[in-house]
């Protein structure tokens, strides 16, 4: 089996960045999230914040605004009218059926871009859109929780980040490739 990361995997860029540029578009008043948001995301990339203190000092604002959206899968499939593009080819070549996505990203946006490009096998973060409360962070240690919990025998063939963040997943994994920008690197043979 093949598994990938998504953000900066085979999506080119942070996913959650530019979905809160598109809700800014049609909220401006958001810009008042965009420097706390922007610190969260780099202090995430840097290793320098645990998952809980994230979700602590970033979720409540969001979950709030979540709650809000009218029709958030109209909305969804507008934004990923507009992002699709930033699926990297390399994937799109490579993309095998059994593939299986693990990203932090949430799953509720998540869905709506995979069925278009056909993966059917795909684990993120849980998000009630309800109530717009975080269930499960697939992040670090998770992801391989997550992946065990899902196939209890299963064995990852390759696997595909961008970052160490992912090292957990790299522990169980035969192949390891690194991938920066439209490069990769192969890691762990």
């Amino acid at each position: 089996m093949n598994v990938y990361d998504f953000d900066d995997t085979i999506y080119r860029g942070e996913s959650t960045l530019h979905l809160f540029m598109f809700y800014l578009k049609r909220d401006p008043k958001l810009i008042l999230m965009l420097p706390k948001m922007i610190g969260g995301l780099i202090k995430y990339k840097l290793r320098l914040v645990s998952i809980d203190k994230l979700l602590n000092d970033y979720a409540a604002p969001a979950e709030e605004y979540l709650k809000k959206i009218d029709n958030i899968d109209e909305d969804l499939k507008e934004f990923w009218d507009q992002n699709m593009h930033r699926i990297k080819p390399f994937y799109l070549e490579r993309q095998r059926e059994d593939d299986l996505i693990i990203s932090a990203s949430p799953e509720f946006y998540l869905k709506e871009l995979f069925e278009r490009i056909g993966i059917k096998d795909y684990m993120g973060t849980l998000v009630n859109t309800k109530t717009g409360k975080v269930e499960f962070v697939c992040y670090r240690e998770n992801k391989v929780k997550a992946f065990y919990e899902r196939y209890p025998d299963g064995v990852i063939e390759n696997f595909y980040t961008d970052s160490w963040n992912d090292e957990p997943l790299m522990k169980i994994s035969k192949n390891v490739f690194m991938v920066k920008g439209d490069k990769i690197k192969q890691i762990k043979p």
